[in-house]
């Protein structure tokens, strides 16, 4: 017996077929018309879209941070991607300073054991000695084919031209890829401790501590280093006219360059959100910061002529009021263990969050909700508004991140032979986005009071059900490791 999704419209990243979906066991198994249904649980998706699963490649989870942790972990922030159609994500595993890659794995593996959806890892280095130098083709092995450098957040994750570089010759010669947070750090800094000189505190300063024009040049100098390496190249979280300039001059040059957005970037503003008044910017602060609508234009044409391949949400909650409970004793007591678990044997205690900056904007933890809401906010800004077409949205939003990171065509697409990763989408179904109602464990929502029209009703992943309209269905350990494939086409 498997499951029969009858009279609904597939939609891939090429076509709109109406047709009928058979699920047996974890795969789709056979797609045509009118297929008989004996035997099978019948899911009537008349009226509805059936598309696969959305993929988030920019994630962090359970991530040590700016004195703090965020918030959602491998349990809750999966129930809440599930509700919002994303059946896998790719989170950051930070190799600590001083040890090694595989330290780095070993404490991602257990975060995740509580996993709900599917996943995968990429691999951040943040401390490139000889011994690590050597550690990184072993990462492919592991089933971990992307590798991320930062740019950006000097004397923390920081690394330096001559890094980079030969981060990329090594992974160009095991058909890696290299991810790069663009923003070049050391002026970044320079900006940063004038503001606070001249008393610049407040959260809409962050803006002039990283202006569109440090994201252009260290986008611009990574993309150099790829021509010249030929390593591909994939440029996290794009925000901003300068940044976009930068890939698309690669790529019209013949460079393995690629690039992502994040959905924030295309609604939230600096001048409405981040300079909001007194404290409330702060639920705004991520990096790059969000920019104005000049940019937001910018953004959806590079989505719509495919310099840009990917949206996804950077995707890295703190409560607006956290602190709540001795957080500092609990610190020195448990460094490095489970705030969750802390968490429930005290019901009053949340970590600390955004609150963390007040009177001093460097100090805010950077990052943003948003999981959840992805794939709604997407259709509704972008298809809704004719931006972009269903096609188009799958492509962005599921089958290039598939694509691009070693998992196609398990994964990205409804075809015979793929992992049944399916979402029952409600064109017609209308939703208030609020902090009352989202499943991420944060105070705050992006978009308090946004009227989105379309989202998922129901959501399975490798033909199980794990979301019918607001029940749960889903169980912690059932979400698996997904191994990637390293020599992933450039697109």
């Amino acid at each position: 017996m498997g499951t029969l999704f009858k009279n609904g419209t597939i939609i891939t990243a090429s076509d709109m077929i109406q047709a009928d979906v058979l699920v047996e066991g974890e795969i789709v198994t056979l797609i045509g018309k009118n297929i008989p249904s004996r035997g099978h649980e019948v899911v009537n998706a008349k009226g509805k879209y059936l598309m696969p699963g959305g993929i988030d490649v920019h994630t962090h989870l359970d991530l040590p941070f700016g004195g703090t942790y965020s918030n959602d972990d491998f349990d809750v922030g999966h129930k809440a991607a599930a509700f919002g159609g994303t059946t896998m994500h790719i989170d950051f595993v930070i190799q600590p300073k001083g040890g090694s890659l595989h330290d780095g794995l070993k404490t991602w593996r257990e975060k995740a054991k509580p996993a709900q959806i599917d996943y995968g890892f990429h691999m951040a280095v943040t401390d490139l000695r000889d011994d690590v130098l050597a550690e990184i083709p072993s990462m492919a092995a592991e089933g971990v084919t992307s590798l991320k450098l930062f740019m950006a957040y000097k004397g923390v994750f920081q690394v330096d031209d001559k890094t980079l570089y030969q981060a990329m010759r090594v992974a160009a010669d095991h058909g890696m890829i290299v991810m790069v947070h663009a923003e070049n750090g050391d002026v970044e800094e320079q900006l940063r401790l004038q503001l606070l000189a001249e008393g610049k505190t407040d959260p809409v300063w962050h803006y002039s501590s990283r202006p569109p024009e440090i994201e252009g040049e260290a986008t611009n100098r990574a993309v150099v280093m790829s021509g010249m390496t030929g390593c591909a190249l994939y440029v996290v979280h794009m925000t901003c006219e300068p940044a976009v300039d930068a890939l698309r001059r690669g790529r019209a040059a013949g460079y393995p360059v690629m690039g992502e957005t994040c959905v924030q970037y295309f609604h939230i503003t600096r001048d409405k959100h981040l300079g909001a008044p007194g404290f409330e910017g702060a639920k705004y602060v991520c990096s790059p910061p969000v920019r104005n609508a000049e940019h937001h234009a910018i953004l959806w044409q590079a989505v719509r002529d495919g310099t840009l391949q990917v949206v996804s949400t950077d995707h890295c909650d703190f409560w607006y009021e956290g602190g709540v409970g001795p957080w500092e004793k609990w610190s020195k007591k448990h460094n490095g263990g489970n705030w969750v678990e802390y968490e429930a044997q005290d019901p009053s205690y949340r970590r600390p969050g955004k609150e963390l900056g007040k009177g001093n904007f460097a100090k805010i933890p950077n990052g943003l909700p948003g999981i959840e809401d992805r794939m709604m906010v997407m259709w509704h800004l972008g298809v809704n508004s004719g931006k972009i077409s269903p096609t188009r949205f799958v492509e962005l939003n599921c089958t290039n991140p598939a694509r691009i990171f070693g998992c196609y065509p398990r994964k990205g697409t409804i075809a015979v032979g793929a992992d049944a990763d399916i979402v029952v989408w409600d064109p017609k179904k209308t939703h208030t986005l609020s902090a009352k109602t989202h499943h991420m464990r944060c105070d705050y929502n992006l978009y308090e009071g946004m009227k989105v029209k379309g989202m998922p009703v129901m959501v399975f992943q490798r033909g199980k059900k794990l979301v019918d309209g607001d029940a749960w269905h889903g169980s912690n350990g059932s979400g698996q490791f997904i191994a990637r494939q390293t020599h992933a086409p450039v697109i």
